[in-house]
């Protein structure tokens, strides 16, 4: 295809960018957000408890059968192990970058399998749990008691039973580890005692397992002649101390027997005391959370932050939650910093592009260009699986500089040919492109050729630099593509706008179907906005702006109608800013109508605006001139409504 064709089919040429737009924002939408890429390779832990035994025996017969039954598993790298004294044994086992961790864990639980015989029967009662292992830490948050009406057992107990299930299904929740032991039937043994009656710990094991079991019963009168047929039940599990107490271990045959109360104290205590937790000085227990791979941090602290406040509304008395650690502070103030950045980026290009061409219709070429190249962006990283991450954000902000550079290109090969004596902006626009179209196409393959190749790189550091190289390369390339096809149209179609001179007759002719179209696309925008909750975003932002200020809410309300009533027409700016005025009244707790006043008197100020020629206005509008009025071309209307009538109803289809 010829580039005259997109110079002959602006629409076209808009479409094009309008679609990358939309898949650049759906990309952003789904893009998770994390303060940099996961570089750390996929690890597979393997864990069991020896109760009783010393870290030598654990080491001989637990963990050197695993370790040679999980060697040579499948991408492994290398594994490292614990034992502890307390019985515990623990494997790590480390595979290669780009492993998916979930063939790992199952080729892992595979091996183990296979090791299973070789254990001693207590670790094969107790089980080898494999799972993954994740490492990036979310948040820590603790329960207390700050009065110590209860103690940490209690406090644990709690965490476990109540609010560990809830923070687990939470999406993107990976691990939730509760500190602090559970409650348990303490059983403290007297060895004095026990040697009078030649009694050993085995003889008490014995009678737990014999007495204290879940059974199936069975039923009388089952398969018989019998008219009754009865379901035996049986109380199950001893759950009180009185209850274990009375277990009976020995019997004589003179009819004396030795029950568990006579050879030990029973109580109800913790099930581990090898840890003791404490917050702000109170009895306490801390929660310690991680994320699973790829999910968005920022989105899952904000939602356990949502439940842990529900949460103190429904919690006893004299317990508190409060949070001790969490990413989302670091995380957003550096994304933070870098997005400010790349804005003041983004409005130094612009100014320094207007001093030098000197035109304000010729600095909104490159400006649409730099918007376009940068959300399009966010598509890509998409689909290559990448996130919103520092890296990529500085990418960007270094790539703003580049992505320019293709548009001016065009603007001033097109300016050039005026300057020869072209007075046809379209013939100026088609003799340009013929032009410089090679050497745009040239100079960003070579641009492209310096980053593409790190995508190869393998390693920890590849993760960087592909990350970084292929964000550079792919606004890059956007950018051609913009300067192939939009720019060149833009050329030929505003520049016409300082040339032609129409009569307002002439202006007006062609316009009633394109303003509908428009106009019901912003009315479908408008609907988009309210059903999606971004009103309620943008209105949250306002507020947090105008703090508790009527008069501050009021301004800002007039001063963002008027800026979209810049663009926008009258009603237009309505359709867009109705939603966002509902939720703020809601939000503000006063009269929707009291924020129509201001709303009304912006909207009118914004359309004021575009007869004063504002750039890139998209309603009836121009500038006044010695020989008549030269209105915007009623081209814009028809692609721009039209456009505004997809993202409405792509937007509003999931719904």
């Amino acid at each position: 295809m010829k580039l005259q064709k997109f110079i002959d089919r602006p629409i076209l040429s808009m479409v094009i960018s309008v679609v990358i737009l939309v898949a650049g924002l759906i990309g952003l939408y789904a893009l998770s957000v994390e303060q940099y890429p996961d570089i750390a390779p996929p690890t597979i832990r393997v864990s069991t408890t020896y109760s009783g035994a010393n870290a030598e025996a654990v080491q001989k017969s637990v963990i050197v059968p695993l370790e040679e039954a999980i060697n040579g598993v499948e991408n492994m790298t290398y594994m490292t192990s614990t034992a502890s004294n307390t019985g515990s044994a623990e494997i790590t086992v480390y595979f290669k970058q780009g492993t998916v961790p979930d063939m790992a864990a199952v080729n892992v639980q595979n091996k183990v399998s296979t090791a299973t015989s070789l254990l001693p029967a207590e670790v094969t009662k107790v089980g080898v749990t494999t799972m993954k292992r994740q490492s990036s830490m979310l948040m820590i948050f603790g329960l207390y008691s700050p009065k110590g009406t209860y103690d940490e057992t209690f406090l644990t107990n709690y965490l476990n039973i109540n609010v560990k299930p809830q923070l687990q299904r939470i999406s993107g929740v990976g691990e939730v580890n509760v500190m602090g032991g559970d409650y348990a039937m303490r059983i403290w043994l007297k060895p004095d005692v026990m040697a009078q009656y030649e009694l050993e710990p085995a003889d008490v094991e014995a009678a737990l397992s014999s007495q204290n079991i879940e059974a199936s019963i069975g039923s009388i009168g089952e398969d018989s002649k019998n008219v009754y047929q009865y379901t035996l039940k049986y109380r199950g599990r001893l759950e009180k101390e009185k209850e274990f107490e009375n277990i009976v271990i020995k019997a004589f045959d003179d009819g004396r027997v030795v029950r568990l109360s006579d050879i030990a104290k029973v109580e109800l205590g913790s099930q581990s005391y090898t840890y003791t937790g404490s917050v702000n000085g109170s009895p306490g227990t801390t929660c310690m959370i991680n994320q699973t791979a790829g999910t968005n941090a920022n989105e899952i602290i904000t939602s356990i932050n949502k439940y842990l406040e529900e949460l103190k509304e429904t919690l006893p008395e004299d317990v508190e939650v409060v949070e001790l650690m969490s990413t989302k502070n670091f995380l957003d103030a550096s994304i933070n910093e870098v997005i400010k950045t790349l804005i003041e980026a983004i409005i130094l290009v612009v100014l320094v592009v207007y001093v030098f061409l000197q035109n304000p219709r010729s600095t909104l070429i490159p400006t649409i260009s730099i918007f376009v190249s940068l959300i399009g962006t966010f598509a890509a990283l998409y689909v290559a699986g990448f996130s919103i991450n520092l890296l990529t954000l500085f990418a960007l902000v270094l790539a703003i500089g580049t992505i320019v550079d293709d548009a001016i290109i065009v603007v001033e090969a097109v300016q050039t040919r005026f300057d020869e004596g072209y007075r046809s902006p379209y013939k100026a626009a088609v003799d340009a492109m013929n032009g410089i179209s090679s050497a745009i196409v040239t100079s960003t393959l070579v641009f492209m050729a310096v980053f593409v190749p790190v995508s190869f790189m393998g390693g920890t550091s590849g993760i960087f630099y592909t990350q970084f190289g292929v964000t550079m390369a792919v606004a890059v390339g956007i950018s051609a593509i913009n300067a192939l096809t939009l720019s060149p149209a833009l050329c030929a179609l505003i520049l016409l706008m300082s040339l032609g001179i129409l009569t307002p007759e002439e202006a007006l002719s062609g316009f009633s179907n394109s303003v509908v179209i428009m106009m019901v696309g912003l009315f479908v925008v408008g609907g988009a906005i309210f059903q999606t909750g971004l009103a309620k975003m943008i209105s949250g932002r306002i507020m947090k702006l105008a703090g508790d200020s009527e008069l501050r809410l009021f301004l800002l309300v007039m001063t963002v109608t008027s800026v979209i009533g810049a663009f926008v027409s009258n009603t237009g700016t309505v359709a867009l800013m109705l939603p966002i005025v509902v939720s703020l009244a809601a939000k503000a707790g006063i009269s929707a109508g009291r924020l129509l006043m201001p709303l009304a008197f912006a909207s009118s100020l914004g359309g004021m605006l575009t007869l004063i020629g504002t750039p890139p206005n998209l309603v009836i509008q121009g500038v006044l001139s010695e020989n008549g009025y030269a209105p915007l071309s009623f081209f814009s209307f028809t692609p721009v409504g039209l456009t505004c009538i997809v993202i409405g109803i792509i937007v509003l289809l999931p719904l």
